[in-house]
């Protein structure tokens, strides 16, 4: 496709035949695994910046749920730390519910807890849990959520997901290695008596590796690009799928620039991957043959 001439005739290889379609499947199966990486630190970053400097009451259900979470809604508005302090109405709380129950959850005559939405003060810190004994003597049944155990604990999530996923893009590197490996092996054994001759008449063993090193780009060009358009085109529809998941308790899934601006590593790394892995086949087996 590219490249200087070449004395061997390495497009010819039986063995080279499948390795622009198995890079391709590689370059697809990295540049996935990419974009779920950098998707889930966007969505864990979102979950984060939606709960943090929130805290949530619960009161059950009742005779007088709304007088309690309203006097609890007081309660904690009059505590130092607290911004605000907030009872949701029963149409909001449905809304939040709706991704889960439906839009027909307003319909149902469900038992739902009284919910008060409290908002901290940045700029000063607060103990949680002195703050639910306050609440507790006022609200004995009333509940305190502190979202920092679900936030570690998403955070921990989080980062087990990204570590699969990094270790599929390691998978793929190394994968991407081995096939190169194997099939510029395979084009030393077929052109073993041009190569010869080449030495005979003074070529050197680096000028022998740079044809095969462009005849491996070659191969990776030809699978990585297309393989890279087609993994990118999926990861936008997954995005523009995950857009119309928008709820209320659901943070909008993406890549953003950064992710997109790391995709193209992918294609680009197999290709240098696979010269550099050529290159240093044929030196190596050059010169253990002489």
């Amino acid at each position: 496709m590219f490249g200087p001439r070449t004395d061997l005739a390495l497009s010819r290889d039986p063995a080279g035949r499948t390795v622009p379609w198995i890079i391709a499947a590689m370059v697809f199966i990295g540049t996935l695994s990419l974009a779920a990486a950098f998707g889930l630190n966007e969505a864990s970053a979102a979950w984060r910046h939606l709960v943090t400097g929130n805290l949530t009451v619960q009161v059950p259900d009742g005779p007088d749920a709304d007088a309690r979470a309203d006097e609890a809604a007081r309660v904690l508005a009059a505590t130092p730390g607290v911004a605000s302090a907030r009872r949701l109405e029963r149409a909001e709380v449905l809304r939040l519910l709706e991704p889960w129950l439906g839009r027909d959850a307003a319909a149902t005559q469900l038992p739902l807890p009284r919910l008060v939405d409290v908002r901290l003060d940045p700029a000063l810190a607060i103990d949680t849990r002195a703050l639910a004994l306050r609440l507790a003597e006022s609200v004995p049944e009333a509940r305190l959520d502190d979202h920092g155990p679900w936030l570690e604990r998403l955070s921990r999530l989080t980062r087990g997901l990204q570590m699969i996923a990094a270790g599929g893009v390691g998978i793929v590197a190394c994968a991407t290695m081995l096939i190169v490996v194997f099939t510029i092996r395979a084009g030393l054994l077929v052109h073993r008596e041009v190569i010869s001759v080449l030495h005979l008449i003074g070529a050197q063993d680096a000028y022998i590796a740079r044809q095969f090193q462009w005849h491996a780009v070659n191969m990776a060009f030809k699978g990585a690009l297309p393989a890279f358009l087609l993994a990118a085109l999926v990861a936008f529809a997954l995005g523009l799928a995950a857009d119309r998941l928008s709820a209320p308790l659901i943070p909008k899934v993406a890549l953003g620039i950064t992710g997109w601006l790391a995709l193209p590593l992918v294609p680009l790394a197999a290709i240098l991957l696979a010269a550099v892995t050529a290159r240093f086949t044929v030196l190596l087996n050059l010169k253990r043959t002489l």
